[in-house]
């Protein structure tokens, strides 16, 4: 993976990204990585192959606590994370742009879009999980309901990482906060959701929530039947990188 630029952000906040420009007049596409991921995965490092194949902008970049950006990933919240992806687009890209967002970055990808709805032309969401704090805490035991109240944190295991995630009380307020899956959500672009029905971490059904709770009349919803949460096998990938097409002559 290509060194990183940094975005400075304030004396020891600062963000890593990788820019590539585009042809004169293309769309921008910005990757948003999911919980305890980073802007050098699989889904990110092709979708930056394709864009340079398609002459598309692009931006991938890690949020506060991920990857080599500033920060402890036990000090984010959606709250942080969302102001991380807000000043990527202003700062790192001109014009229309296409939002992809896996995982917790689709929750991202759906509040930045609110935040910036001049913005944004388009949305991708891969096993897009707003609001996903809530099915953490219900899973909770009570005795981690009560370490993560005294400790203010606890480990959670993954089913995609051999890694334990470390939970936050902060994580899990601020989340509560950022829920968008309770009541509309004002977003009027097309929006392209792909979730695989053999997800473990997100449940196949809260694409469809997202689809009943958005504003917009263009939504698609692409189920694959044998796909798992990461969607990352090459014929996962296709599809995404259509997605984007599809989105990017939209947007033309």
């Amino acid at each position: 993976m290509s060194e990183p630029e940094f975005l400075v952000q304030g004396p020891e906040a600062r963000l890593a990204y990788n820019r590539l420009k585009g042809r004169a007049g293309a769309p921008g596409v910005v990757f948003l990585h999911g919980l305890m991921s980073d802007r050098g995965g699989t889904k990110a490092m092709a979708l930056e192959a394709h864009c340079r194949t398609k002459g598309y902008n692009f931006v991938r970049f890690d949020m506060s606590g991920h990857g080599a950006s500033s920060g402890r990933f036990e000090d984010g919240t959606l709250s942080r994370w969302t102001a991380d992806a807000c000043a990527a687009l202003d700062a790192l890209t001109e014009g229309r742009q296409i939002l992809v967002g896996s995982s917790m970055g689709g929750w991202v990808m759906l509040r930045a879009a609110l935040a910036r709805p001049e913005r944004i032309v388009g949305l991708v969401g891969i096993a897009a999980a707003p609001d996903f704090t809530e099915e953490i805490w219900a899973q909770l035991s009570p005795t981690q309901h009560r370490d993560i109240e005294s400790k203010g944190i606890v480990q959670v295991q993954s089913d995609y990482d051999e890694r334990p995630y470390p939970i936050s009380r902060r994580l899990i307020a601020d989340g509560r906060a950022c829920c968008l899956l309770n009541g509309p959500i004002d977003i009027h672009v097309p929006v392209r959701l792909l979730q695989g029905q053999g997800d473990t971490s997100v449940a196949w059904q809260t694409a469809l929530k997202i689809a009943d709770k958005l504003a917009s009349e263009d939504v698609n919803i692409l189920l694959i039947k044998d796909g798992d949460h990461r969607l990352s096998r090459p014929q996962d990938l296709a599809k995404l990188t259509a997605a984007v097409d599809e989105l990017a002559q939209v947007a033309a």
